[in-house]
């Protein structure tokens, strides 16, 4: 039940071929900056091992910047997994605030991440690691915010509010995993529910904290999941859903990186609507530069403007010639309803699960569950995206 996500979604237009990347720094690395995460050497996870240096460098271009130009106040507020050191860390990159982890996830009590020893404690305010035993972190994120606004309302601000829910380790409060528990589901799914529910209270009651201010319909709220479901040991084996489509977090099938999407603004773009071209979210910074008026500088990127289709349904994606991705070996093309992959991974990111070797050819229009692999049927078509994705991947683009 997530009756809040359901208002923004409803509430403005949702994209249903809208995609991130397969797992959480690349899907980060391309909000944020409009490239593709190989064009940064970001394509994988940056993994929390001490003294790691790997990370988004300052020096490139972000959403950030495009907002601190035009005189925005700027936060971060929750999940990061961009860089553990000092210069990749948010306030290194730009932002005015900062609260919030740095890894990949976090037990949202604790606040320790437990994962490859020696499990540490890691919640940072301003570059400072701070302590709040035994508080829920994501009402913690919830109040950060809502600070922020009070102390930035009376100018521009842009928060990425980044949660870590329904990240393992699934903990939902109570309240949810009450309402959840006699319903006729899997365990893990119960407690995804518990969770994604849980997620929406917080979201609704950061919604309700703008509407008070006066500020709802000045705010710009763009809605995005970062990639698919875990089916690893820590996520129970499951419990999320990606309803017809095939593959779960990290796999280049649909289900691996085509994730939910809307963008809200009451009273200035179509509300209730859908657009089913194909999006990205490399293409978030273009459009929001388009959106609120700021000057992008002439930059070469991946990621193109949204706003155009957001206000006519009947415009073609600004991505019709095709676009690419690229992780762990795996490599897909979209052009049109045909996609070509190499090696995708039939699952997870685990790679517990078999994958598929070699080329694998599927028309989504009339087999969305890419259940068919079409590369002895149709030759020329494989030749034509083979071409467009070395074209893709093999030239340079940087800022």
């Amino acid at each position: 039940e997530t009756p809040h996500m359901d208002a923004i979604v409803h509430g403005g237009v949702r994209f249903s071929q809208f995609y991130a990347a397969p797992v959480c720094t690349p899907s980060r690395v391309s909000l944020m900056t409009g490239l593709a995460p190989h064009r940064l050497d970001l394509a994988n996870n940056i993994t929390a091992v001490r003294g790691q240096v790997r990370g988004l460098n300052p020096e490139i271009f972000t959403l950030v910047d495009l907002f601190k130009s035009g005189g925005y106040r700027t936060a971060h507020i929750g999940k990061w997994h961009l860089g553990f050191s000092p210069e990749t860390q948010p306030l290194a990159h730009g932002f005015d605030h900062t609260f919030g982890h740095l890894v990949g996830c976090i037990d949202n009590y604790s606040h320790f991440f437990y994962w490859q020893g020696p499990n540490r404690h890691d919640l940072h305010r301003n570059g400072e690691e701070v302590y709040h035993d035994g508080e829920y972190f994501p009402e913690l994120m919830l109040r950060e915010a809502m600070g922020f606004i009070d102390t930035a309302k009376a100018e521009p601000f842009f928060i990425y509010f980044a949660m870590n829910a329904p990240h393992y380790p699934y903990q939902g409060k109570e309240k949810w995993l009450q309402h959840y528990r006699n319903k006729d589901m899997p365990e893990a799914r119960r407690l995804y529910a518990a969770f994604l529910s849980t997620q929406d209270e917080i979201i609704g009651q950061l919604m309700a904290h703008l509407e008070a201010l006066g500020l709802r319909e000045n705010t710009i709220v763009i809605l995005q999941g970062d990639n698919g479901h875990s089916v690893e040991e820590r996520a129970h084996f499951g419990g999320g859903f990606a309803g017809p489509y095939r593959g779960a977090k990290g796999s280049l099938f649909e289900g691996g990186f085509r994730v939910p999407s809307a963008i809200a603004w009451p009273g200035r773009i179509p509300a209730a609507q859908t657009r089913d071209q194909l999006a990205v979210n490399t293409d978030w910074l273009p459009t929001l530069a388009d959106l609120c008026g700021l000057t992008l500088p002439k930059l070469a990127l991946d990621g193109a403007s949204l706003a155009p289709l957001i206000f006519d349904a009947n415009l073609p994606s600004p991505h019709a010639a095709g676009y690419g991705w690229n992780y762990r070996g795996q490599w897909a093309v979209r052009s049109g309803p045909w996609k070509l992959m190499m090696n995708p991974l039939m699952d997870d990111a685990s790679g517990s699960r078999a994958a598929y070797d070699g080329l694998f050819l599927v028309n989504l229009d009339s087999d969305p569950g890419e259940q068919t692999n079409l590369v002895d049927r149709h030759p020329e078509t494989v030749n034509t995206m083979l071409a467009l994705y070395e074209e893709w991947a093999l030239t340079p683009i940087s800022h």
